[in-house]
C-alpha cells in the first residue's frame, strides 16, 4: 500500500470517526449503532 492511499484511508476512517461520534445516541440507535461500534464501522470498507 503507497503512502497516499494509506493516509487518504486513514483521514476517512477519522472523517467517519468524527462524524458519527458528533451524533446523539438517538441518531446513532436509528442507525443500529452503538457507541462504542464507532471504531469498528468506520473501518468498514465504503459500499
Amino acid at each position: 500500500m503507497n503512502f497516499r492511499k494509506a493516509y487518504k484511508d486513514w483521514r476517512d476512517y477519522r472523517n467517519t470517526v468524527n462524524e458519527l461520534g458528533r451524533m446523539s445516541e438517538r441518531e446513532l440507535n436509528d442507525l443500529g449503532i452503538s457507541r462504542g461500534d464507532i471504531p469498528f464501522v468506520a473501518r468498514r470498507p465504503a459500499n
